[in-house]
């Protein structure tokens, strides 16, 4: 690479999503320049990359001025004033037709607004939500494109070569949209994700508490629904950790981890863009509550010796059935959590005029990214059977599932609620259910209260308009 105008992209955060990315993009021949502001970065991503076409910059001017134009930039840098910082050096480095991409889990609406903000300049700016962790960005990430349309000529060859690929051989990368669409999707996508891997947990626990199942049975059972209905990477990896021993004590590695988590902000997201939007979606919303409540383990202790709850978690039916009946039910949630997902995005879609692509979307989550799993064909396939689909629920394929395992989630609720085990995803998920297939809801009294202590007025089942009562 002896010319000065000889690279095809320039990765700005050489962190391990970046550099992986630019091993991957190097790896299918395409000439990467890095940079970052720590020189040990820069001193990595030069030692890995020997033999290859990369090189790493010792400046954001100097890696621009190796760019062949139009200049095409990945920006893996911390989401929030990071990107804002980053995007202020390279506005007078570039030209108008030049492409930046923000490739990292920035906020959907910092996004719209960076998109705005360089109208004027002719910098063509991109959002692309980006899945997989560090090992789908070395070798196939799932990544979800939006923002200014004509970028996408310039940088779908590239993105689509470093793209994972599903079983039909097709890359886990398409255009989603205008404007800010692309980290929208990743959102939904890690919304998701949470609500996935907290019934997940569910399911664990509840063979933990109730069954007194050990790590290695209950690895050798997420194996066994691995190679079925709920084949995913979430439920593999579960497999793996249960069966890892810690070399310290010589137990399971799972029974040694505090009981805490913690959240990047992406699953909050979701949920306020939710509660913005008027969409129904409690089971991420208990997903992120789940791993809220987790953190206060200090207060959890105490209230342990306080608070009352059932009298005995001894599960005394048939055993193997019951394993079969948490299998039916984390089935059953997972659906009403991807339900809730894709009304996410019927409602951006709504809101926002993006016209989004739901079966592609659905498709761009089939390998790669973190919540890859069977389920997520015959969801492309319900999209692409019906586009104007109200509800993933209402498809015929998961109308039938949910029909056979509804009845295996409300026992499996009733029996973890009798035993005094928070399951609050699978709860959520069944409350969601019920209440979607409901012809009447107790809204009628809610639309009285509001009326008699706020005059809101209410609206009447025998005739059109607003009503207001004096109650007293």
């Amino acid at each position: 690479m002896d010319n000065p105008q000889d690279l095809d992209i320039g990765i700005v955060g050489l962190g391990v999503m970046g550099e992986n990315l630019a091993l991957n993009l190097a790896g299918k021949g395409f000439a990467v320049g890095g940079f970052d502001l720590e020189a040990h970065k820069r001193e990595s991503f030069t030692a890995r990359t020997v033999g290859k076409p990369a090189r790493a910059a010792r400046s954001l001017a100097e890696l621009v001025a190796g760019l062949r134009a139009p200049r095409k930039l990945l920006l893996m840098v911390p989401a929030g004033a990071a990107v804002d910082a980053v995007i202020a050096d390279l506005r007078p480095l570039l030209a108008a037709g030049d492409v930046v991409i923000d490739g990292g889990n920035t906020r959907f609406t910092d996004t719209q607004r960076r998109i705005t903000e360089l109208a004027d300049t002719g910098i063509l700016y991109v959002g692309a939500g980006v899945s997989g962790g560090e090992e789908g960005a070395l070798r196939g990430p799932a990544i979800m494109p939006g923002g200014d349309a004509k970028a996408w000529p310039l940088i779908q060859p590239m993105l689509q070569a470093i793209a994972a690929r599903a079983d039909d051989g097709k890359p886990c990368c398409d255009w989603v949209g205008p404007g800010a669409s692309g980290h929208y999707v990743k959102m939904v996508h890690n919304g998701i994700e949470y609500a996935d891997m907290q019934t997940i947990c569910e399911a664990y626990w509840l063979m933990n508490q109730l069954l007194g199942m050990p790590a290695a049975e209950m690895a050798d059972v997420f194996s066994q629904w691995n190679e079925g209905e709920l084949s995913s990477y979430l439920v593999g990896i579960t497999a793996d950790i249960l069966r890892y021993t810690d070399t310290r004590s010589g137990e399971p590695l799972v029974d040694r981890i505090l009981d805490t988590a913690e959240q990047k902000g992406t699953g909050k997201w979701a949920s306020q863009a939710a509660l913005d939007l008027g969409v129904t979606a409690p089971t991420i919303a208990d997903a992120v509550f789940a791993r809220t409540v987790s953190a206060v383990k200090d207060e959890r202790v105490a209230a342990s010796t306080v608070l009352a709850g059932a009298e005995t978690k001894v599960f005394k039916g048939d055993r193997t059935a019951f394993v079969e009946k948490i299998r039916r039910a984390l089935l059953a949630a997972k659906v009403c959590a991807y339900a809730q997902g894709f009304q996410l995005l019927r409602a951006a879609d709504r809101e926002y005029q993006w016209d989004l692509p739901f079966d592609t979307i659905a498709s761009l989550w089939r390998a790669g990214c973190i919540i890859r799993a069977r389920l997520l064909e015959d969801i492309r396939k319900a999209w692409g059977r019906q586009p104007d689909l109200a509800n993933l629920l209402v498809d015929e394929h998961f109308a039938r599932l949910m029909a056979e395992c509804q009845e295996d989630l409300r026992e499996v609720v009733a029996t973890a609620a009798m035993h005094g085990v928070a399951v609050p995803a699978f709860m959520s998920a069944l409350a969601y259910y019920d209440a979607y297939r409901s012809p009447r809801l107790p809204a009628n009294l809610l639309q009285a209260q509001r009326d008699y202590f706020g005059a809101h007025t209410y609206q009447r089942i025998d005739c059109a308009g607003k009503f207001h009562t004096k109650w007293n």
